[in-house]
């Protein structure tokens, strides 16, 4: 969280909505552990990584509906070592998400 302190303090300054994207677990492997952390502005930008680039856009378009309704969920992203492979990813994994709004 400590990487996405400066972004989230300008976006907030600036009046922007925030969410909030955390690893709460992986089964399998994942490119990135538990405590990994991403914040989405309300126009899309973003800071911090929650998988290495794998599920990125699609933990934004979560973030963004988020936002939208005001309901924190958890969500999940997993591909299996077949399907990884055939996407270019070295191995499969699932990877699960808290994401909710920030309150300011």
């Amino acid at each position: 969280m400590k990487e996405l302190i400066a972004d989230i303090d300008r976006w907030r300054a600036a009046g922007r909505r925030v969410a909030i994207a955390r690893v709460v677990d992986i089964e399998g492997s994942g490119p990135r552990l538990p405590g990994a952390a991403m914040a989405v502005a309300d126009d899309g930008e973003v800071a911090g990584s929650v998988s290495g680039g794998c599920v990125e856009g699609a933990v934004v378009s979560e973030a963004l509906e988020i936002l939208r309704t005001g309901e924190r969920r958890m969500v999940t992203f997993g591909y299996s070592d077949d399907e990884a492979f055939a996407v270019g990813l070295t191995c499969g994994g699932t990877v699960h998400l808290f994401i909710e709004p920030m309150d300011w």
